[in-house]
């Protein structure tokens, strides 16, 4: 398999399927340019070498048609200033006129595309529409981890028109390089945290890693889930009730396993869902009626604290508790700050899905990690060992 590395770019038309899917806020602004920042250096690679970079993306869910809201056009004037010279955009991805605008590109110039999902095809997958993108470049680079677990025409039917001619990306490769070592060769003790709100999101997930981790620690609402199937009393906690056998079942494959499953032992309760809520601290199985858990405890956060720090390989998807309200932030922060000083002590730590991200950035804790991953979705299904659409169509 050929690396973006591989190629000689020069006088080439590069075709790059980039996640500009960034959120934008009412005036059209950038409100978090992470995913623009992790698409530069494929960027830089192909203009440096001479090459001309034709970007397409999609941004956010439009209704298969055009709708200003969603017009890549807004992303240009900072993009421009991200890669350092003006970048055109063509106010179509495919047809005549975006042929004749990619045609004309000089080496080193940059061309962004329209929104994709403008055009149904592309999220069905349409080879014909998957040709109209060939067209336009000699070489295909896939560098959008984000949307690698959908075989989109841009994603993955794309790539067939460039039997040799195609490679990931250096941020695709540095997603990989980062998953593999932590589900193929970790260094031990590894340690696993799930948090999240529901033990149905993550099963999959949680099953693959019983095969591999030494510890497995559960927290956020998910806790409540396996508390009560053990009998607990949990109030008006978030639980699954169809899901109570499940955690029974999870709880007994960790024990055949001899992994260490880690459930809170107390937590902050509160009478209603509300920053400015009543709370106390109770154990996680002793919740009265009328009070929820929305954070993990003091002794929780202790004991999480020590595993963490003597983990040598960390993997985290997903909060303990409703960070985003101050008063349930501490469990949250806490483990965030445990990972990075496990890091800084050599430990590798992998950040993964959106409220886990999300946390790292909101504590600035971005650079204390070893990598943050830029693919929710993506992540989960290639942690559960299932091959991605995206990932199989450059490797074949």
């Amino acid at each position: 398999m050929k690396t973006i590395d591989d190629f000689n770019f020069s006088g080439k038309k590069v075709l790059i399927r980039v996640d500009f899917n960034v959120p934008l806020n009412d005036k059209f602004e950038i409100t978090d340019d992470t995913r623009i920042r992790a698409a530069l250096p494929s960027i830089q690679k192909v203009i440096s070498s001479g090459g001309s970079a034709i970007l397409m993306s999609h941004l956010g869910r439009p209704k298969d048609a055009y709708d200003l809201k969603f017009s890549l056009k807004h992303i240009v004037p900072h993009l421009s200033e991200l890669v350092g010279e003006k970048v055109k955009f063509a106010d179509d991805c495919i047809g005549e006129k975006t042929l004749q605008i990619a045609k004309n590109l000089k080496p080193g110039e940059v061309l962004l595309l329209e929104n994709l999902r403008f055009h149904k095809e592309e999220k069905e997958g349409d080879e014909k529409f998957a040709s109209e993108l060939a067209k336009l470049g000699d070489i295909y680079i896939n560098d959008a981890f984000g949307t690698a677990h959908r075989a989109h025409a841009s994603t993955t039917i794309v790539a067939k028109f460039f039997p040799e001619e195609k490679a990931f990306g250096y941020l695709i490769e540095k997603e990989l390089t980062s998953m593999d070592k932590v589900i193929h060769n970790p260094e031990r003790p590894f340690t696993a945290i799930m948090g999240g709100a529901k033990v149905s999101d993550k099963i999959l997930l949680i099953e693959n890693l019983l095969e591999k981790v030494d510890n497995l620690i559960i927290g956020g609402g998910m806790t409540y889930t396996f508390i009560k199937a053990q009998g607990g009393e949990t109030g008006n906690s978030i639980v699954e009730e169809d899901k109570l056998q499940l955690a029974l079942d999870l709880i007994k494959k960790a024990k055949e396993k001899d992994v260490n499953l880690i459930i809170p032992v107390d937590n902050i309760i509160a009478d209603k869902f509300d920053n400015d809520a009543n709370t106390q601290i109770t154990s996680t199985d002793t919740i009265p009626d009328g009070w929820m858990g929305l954070d993990i405890g003091p002794k929780t956060i202790v004991d999480l604290k020590e595993i963490i720090q003597n983990s040598k390989t960390i993997l985290w998807n997903g909060p303990m508790g409703v960070f985003e309200m101050s008063s349930f932030q501490t469990g949250t922060k806490s483990i965030a700050e445990a990972i990075a000083e496990a890091t800084s002590k050599g430990a590798f730590s992998l950040i993964g899905g959106g409220d886990s991200v999300a946390a790292i950035n909101k504590y600035q804790l971005k650079d204390k990690v070893s990598y943050v991953s830029t693919g929710g979705g993506a992540m989960l299904e290639y942690m559960e060992g299932k091959e991605l659409p995206g990932i199989k169509a450059i490797r074949e």
